[in-house]
């Protein structure tokens, strides 16, 4: 695991990445409300789609028919997985010519732990960007990556810069970075979670971290000291190579 003190954990994030990848063989659609599915009938569900989707309420995880509902003048397509699988092998390799340790978080999102590759490859913020560069260049989409001394903050931080954005959060900021984010944008926190946060006046995760640790053990039990910890953007697992 790297040192606490440094800023060398790197959480890449591919932005939108199917919608990405159908957009490189239908540029026609570039600037419209795309949404790419696993299947286009009444059981489909989105898996993800385009940030002119987004602003009509589509989201990923939502069934078809009620992202037509919300935006039915959306161009809809089919998943096609062989064709994102080989784009996902790219992405993870370039990654590993970083470091060894690279943790994948799903076809489209890994962790990096770059300490010992500064000798090599320069600063993790230099790394960060040359990534991103070879993302665009040898895929031909964009990635967002966020750089700070955890996997939790790093990936809060990759999802503030979407899309095709970097943010580097430097150790001791990482309150300060969170305490203006809303509390969904904490990972851990769900639906329910959130709701019932919201009903004793917590909106962002500044307001989670002002929140005395006896209220958030009376209210989730465990889950509340880890909920403490997290909103001041504590978190210790390392990176597992995968």
């Amino acid at each position: 695991m790297s040192d606490p003190r440094t800023a060398t954990i790197l959480h890449v994030d591919l932005d939108a990445f199917f919608v990405s990848m159908e957009l490189l063989r239908r540029p026609e659609l570039r600037g419209k409300p795309v949404v790419v599915a696993g299947g286009l009938g009444s059981r489909g569900v989105v898996n993800t789609c385009s940030y002119e989707a987004r602003k009509f309420g589509v989201r990923s995880a939502m069934p078809v028919s009620r992202a037509r509902q919300l935006c039915p003048h959306a161009t809809f397509l089919e998943s096609d997985y062989p064709y994102y699988g080989e784009a996902s092998h790219k992405f993870h390799a370039i990654l590993r010519d970083y470091t060894p340790l690279v943790e994948p978080a799903g076809a489209d999102e890994a962790y990096l732990d770059v300490a010992g590759s500064e000798r090599l490859f320069g600063e993790p913020e230099t790394i960060a960007r040359d990534i991103r560069r070879r993302i665009v260049v040898e895929i031909g989409i964009t990635g967002s990556v966020g750089v700070s001394a955890n996997k939790l903050v790093s990936k809060v931080a990759s999802d503030a810069g979407k899309p095709d954005g970097l943010v580097v959060v430097r150790p001791g900021d990482e309150a300060a970075f969170f305490a203006p984010r809303p509390i969904r944008e904490l990972p851990m926190v769900g639906p329910k979670t959130a709701a019932t946060l919201e009903s004793l006046g917590v909106h962002t995760i500044g307001d989670l971290a002002s929140v005395p640790l006896s209220v958030l053990e009376a209210r989730f039990g465990r889950h509340g000291l880890e909920l403490h910890s997290r909103a001041h953007g504590l978190y210790d697992a390392p990176v597992l190579s995968g």
